[in-house]
Formats: C-alpha cells, structure tokens, sequence
C-alpha cells in the first residue's frame, strides 16, 4: 500500500504574529515598515531540531530582514509541511526527498531548493548488547519502525547485499515510543538520525552500533531533509524565492563556521530543547550539512534519480519521477 498525499481544500491556519519592532518608534512607523516586508511563512517538519538551525539563524541574525521578508517559522500541526506548501497555506518548509519523489509522481507540484544535508546521515541502530553489526544480524531480530512500505524495502536492500533474508525479520510498529524506551522494551533495533537520536545515545552513555545506509549502496544516500516549496511560488514570485534561499544559505553557512554559537540561537528561540544535546549534535552537524558540495544546498541529478529508481524498483511509486522537475538549484547563491 502507497503512501497517499491529500492536500486539505479547506485548511484553516491560526497564526500569531509576533512584533519585534523598536518600542520607540512611532506606531505607524512600525505599521509601515512592517508593510515594506513580505510576509513568509516557513514550516517544519517536526518539533525544531538542529536540522532547522539555519533558518533559526537567519531569523536571528536579520538575513531574512536583509532581503525584505518576514518569515514566520512553523510547526505543522495537523497537516505536513508537504500539504501546506502545495495547498499554499505555507510559501516553503522541511521535506525528505522520498516524500517530494511520491507527491510529484502524484501530480502535486512541490519542488526541492536545496538540501540541508548533503548525504544521508541515517542508519539502523542497536544497543551493542544485541550482537547487531551487520544487516545480517538483523534475522531472528525484532525491527520497531511506525508503518511506512519504505521501511521493509530499506531493510531488505541492505539485507540481500550480506545475503540475508528480510523474511526471518520481525518487523513490529513501535507507535508513539521512542528510540530508547523501544529498545529496552521489545525492540532489537530502530531506523535514526545519528545527528540526534545517536547524539543523545552518547550523552545517556547508551553505546550503539550504527549501520549506515550509504555503507550498502549509493542508491539510498538521498537528500534528507530539503527545504522545498511550490511551483506555483518558483513561477509568480522568483525573486522572493531567490531571497529566501540566499537568507536560509547564510543561515547554514553561519552554523558551518560557528557550530556553538548557531546552537545558542537554536537554545535561545527553542527554550524547552535540552542545551547540551543541541550543542553536541550542532558540532556533528557542522560539516555534514555541505560536506563535499560546492556550496551548502547543492543537489545532484543522480542522487534524484537513482533514489527515485530505487523506489520504483521496490512498487514504491506508481510510475518514474521526472527527476529535473523534482528539485533546482537555481535559487542557490553563486
């Protein structure tokens, strides 16, 4: 069964505007500077992470005010951040590659504008005390995901590289539990971000071992996250598009060259983060988000195909993705 995006016709969005203007200013010249900025609304795709650091900082540090946007950052509630793009309730956001490749073959318009890290930085991990350091270790084991065709597909790509067999999996849906109360309740291993999930692991001193996908095949290093939007968005506003990419890119590149200082500003707008988690997987982070890219939010052709080939291969789409619609890179600084 295939994962299926629904764009909600009538979706209601509450928003509180938030006016950090200078209280000695006069109201109406407030008023008017605020009509000088174009309104953004930016959506997570989860509750904020250093994933989001950039925009954070952009925020922060007046890039977006620099480029005359005002850009609210959201969480996504009851929609996904892929539904409020396309339904235009959201002008950008943080997608996944896989969910772009399954809205598009679906004739929904979202489009990729940069990647917010340039290779995949996601694994299966185990408590070492399961004796799990290859795929196939993973037979006669319990696997805890939350229900998606992918996951099984994943498993059984990096399995037939040992020859091991995905059948003698068992493959259990772990709900609402996290990571850590998973494996110490039924769960042998789990699919994590190393950057936060192994973070924490580190600070819990729960040693882990970690098989990374990229370590099995170049197919599944695809781009997770991306910041995406609408072509809708590309085709009547260009220039907002250009000026939110080029604010969101020093946001990041910000976080590349200053890790500790960028975590403060995600610590600072985040209060309820734990601070040394975000400091230490903002250090991991620092240079996984451009790595061996030109510049910070390139994406490559081939990373677009193989990926969506990969899933086509695994009746995870209904038909081949037009890979050059997909994403762009055109909106990236030079």
């Amino acid at each position: 069964m295939k994962k299926i995006f629904t764009i909600f016709a009538a979706l209601i969005l509450v928003l509180t505007a938030c006016n950090n203007g200078d209280t000695t200013e006069k109201a109406g010249d407030t008023d008017e500077k605020k009509k000088e900025k174009e309104s953004v609304k930016f959506v997570l795709d989860w509750t904020p992470n250093t994933n989001h650091t950039g925009v954070y900082v952009a925020k922060e540090k007046g890039y977006f005010e620099e480029e005359g946007l005002d850009v609210e950052i959201m969480l996504p509630g009851e929609a996904s951040a892929e539904q409020l793009i396309a339904s235009g309730k959201a002008e950008f956001g943080i997608s996944i590659q896989e969910n772009i490749t399954e809205a598009r073959v679906q004739d929904i318009p979202i489009v990729s504008i940069a990647a917010v890290i340039q290779h995949n930085t996601s694994g299966f991990a185990a408590p070492v005390d399961k004796n799990i350091t290859s795929p196939k270790d993973f037979e006669g084991k319990t696997y805890g995901g939350w229900g998606a065709p992918a996951e099984k597909a994943v498993i059984s790509t990096i399995m037939k590289e040992e020859d091991a067999d995905i059948d003698k999996v068992n493959i259990v849906n772990m709900g609402t539990a996290d990571y850590f109360t998973a494996v110490k309740r039924d769960v042998d291993f789990a699919w994590i971000f190393y950057g936060w999930t192994g973070i924490e692991a580190e600070l819990r001193d729960e040693e882990l071992n970690m098989i990374y996908l990229t370590d099995y095949t170049d197919k599944l290093d695809y781009y997770t996250p991306v910041i995406a939007t609408s072509e809708e968005q590309i085709e009547k506003n260009p220039e907002m598009v250009e000026k939110f990419t080029h604010a969101v890119s020093k946001g990041y590149e910000f976080a590349i060259e200053n890790p500790e200082e960028a975590a403060d500003i995600l610590i600072d707008a985040v209060p309820d983060l734990d601070p040394e988690l975000v400091k230490k997987s903002q250090k991991w982070l620092a240079d996984k988000y451009q790595d061996d890219a030109d510049r910070w939010g390139e994406q490559k052709l081939e990373v677009w195909e193989d990926y969506a080939e990969w899933m086509l291969e695994h009746d995870l789409l209904d038909k081949k993705l037009d890979s050059k619609q997909a994403f762009t890179n055109e909106f990236l600084p030079e």
